[in-house]
């Protein structure tokens, strides 16, 4: 287990992946990103509904995913759900533009509850859709599954959808939850991708690795 650039490079059933401060996995063997829960449209929702919330807000997170790409130079983007966050709103042209920029990449959404647009607008845009989908030694998912369904599961499960975090207490009781990786025995929950969201902090097992993201490195808890 090494760091590069702020992130952290870990073995997996022998995949290589690199953990990204910017709350998303680098999966070297197939030249993809990983993330789970973007939130786009969630600006434009709480706008809509009468939320001062900033514009650019929106625009953060599609620049973050574009300063991944040109980074790392991915093949493929896998989204694991929640995409988009509410129905057809202006955000939407953003993301349309967004896509526009890197047709060459394959980007496959599995489908999570937010993502109620639909699927035509995905396919116009060349976003292939899933319920969930076998790569490799891994199962995309978009909900976290539990230990029994686990035990019958096709693969180690890679989900998002409950926006995990790891809190920490300082010497004089200062307190603070991090985004966090959250990486047991037959599955991995990833932090929420979108700025726009909140983070649960969990119970974790004796046995998990967690990952806790700060703003320029992963650091391991």
């Amino acid at each position: 287990m090494t760091t590069t650039t702020g992130g952290m490079d870990i073995e997996l059933l022998g995949q290589n992946l690199l953990l990204l401060p910017q709350k998303a996995i680098y999966w070297q063997q197939e030249k993809a990103l990983v993330a789970a829960d973007v939130h786009l449209g969630k600006v434009g929702h709480f706008r809509k509904a009468g939320i001062a919330v900033p514009r650019d807000m929106e625009q953060d997170d599609l620049a973050v995913l574009s300063d991944l790409i040109h980074e790392h130079r991915p093949e493929k983007i896998y989204f694991l759900g929640d995409l988009f966050h509410s129905d057809m709103n202006n955000d939407w042209d953003w993301f349309a533009l967004w896509r526009r920029n890197f047709p060459k990449i394959k980007v496959i959404l599995i489908k999570g509850n937010h993502d109620i647009i639909h699927d035509k607008h995905y396919l116009d845009l060349d976003v292939e859709l899933h319920q969930q989908l076998l790569v490799g030694p891994f199962l995309m998912l978009h909900h976290p599954l539990s230990d029994t369904k686990l035990e019958q599961a096709a693969g180690y499960v890679f989900c998002g959808h409950i926006h995990p975090g790891v809190s920490l207490v300082g010497k004089a009781r200062q307190h603070i939850t991090l985004p966090c990786f959250a990486f047991g025995e037959r599955q991995v929950i990833l932090p929420s991708f979108g700025k726009f969201t909140g983070k649960v902090a969990l119970r974790h097992g004796t046995d998990d690795k967690i990952y806790g993201v700060l703003k320029d490195k992963v650091i391991c808890i």
